[in-house]
């Protein structure tokens, strides 16, 4: 057990606002706990982590060989044993009242702990276990969503690819850019939120003489903005416009 836990209150200091423990002049220094108690009785709830967080930053910083875990638990301790001692308190005396606030304030304190706490402080294996276990059944109903999603994917899954004839990827590419501006009664064919998902499209789904088309070969022809092309965006050569995608005559019924 480490001499010192807590920033003491310099020996000159009589303000009314701080974080540190003890009284000004002199007051015994292993009573340290009692002094931690009082300082946070005096602290509201929205205060808790900014002063757990300062005497923290000062245990370290005493102590470089430590670690939360060693301050915390101290502190748990601390609220622990205080709680208890309070529970057994004589209710009918003229000091209830200011016990029973104190008891309700280390409860509000141990609850902001248990928020913090890494290492399963105070929690009975039961306990522990029970969590475990509910994790574990939350882990494989997950599992089981995402075997039913994974599967549900792979029906869209194809090991065949549409094959470009050689030297004509670009013509493919023409064409579906042409798709693009397409209208049917007064409104777009075919629409899509990103250029992107049409670089992604023939990427995946075709091939350019048995070979594997490359994306950043043909993003360059689907920028983001079609209107503003970037310096880094291609159109298509004329010579691979081979084809006008044109609307068909109505037939007669």
């Amino acid at each position: 057990m480490r001499a010192q836990y807590f920033k003491h209150r310099h020996w000159a200091d009589f303000s009314q606002d701080t974080n540190d423990i003890g009284r000004p002049l002199f007051w015994p220094k292993d009573n340290e706990d009692n002094h931690f108690l009082y300082r946070l009785y005096d602290k509201q709830e929205a205060g808790f982590p900014a002063f757990y967080q300062y005497h923290l930053d000062y245990f370290l910083k005493l102590y470089p060989d430590a670690e939360e875990k060693e301050f915390f638990t101290h502190v748990w301790e601390i609220i622990d044993d205080a709680t208890a001692e309070l529970k057994v308190k004589n209710r009918y005396t003229s000091r209830h009242a200011m016990e029973f606030r104190n008891k309700q304030h280390l409860k509000s304190f141990l609850a902001y702990l248990k928020t913090i706490d890494q290492w399963n402080t105070g929690r009975t294996k039961d306990e522990i276990i029970a969590d475990k276990e509910g994790e574990i059944r939350i882990l494989k109903e997950q599992n089981a969503e995402l075997k039913e999603e994974l599967k549900a994917a792979r029906k869209l899954e194809t090991e065949d690819f549409i094959n470009i004839q050689e030297g004509y990827l670009l013509t493919v590419v023409d064409l579906a850019k042409k798709m693009q501006g397409l209208e049917l009664n007064g409104k777009e064919l075919v629409f899509s939120q990103t250029q992107t998902v049409w670089t992604k499209m023939i990427c995946k789904n075709f091939r350019h003489d048995n070979k594997e088309i490359k994306f950043e070969t043909i993003r360059r022809y689907f920028p983001g903005n079609p209107d503003e092309p970037s310096g880094r965006s291609a159109a298509v050569p004329t010579k691979s416009q081979l084809f006008q995608i044109v609307e068909a005559k109505k037939r007669s019924g």
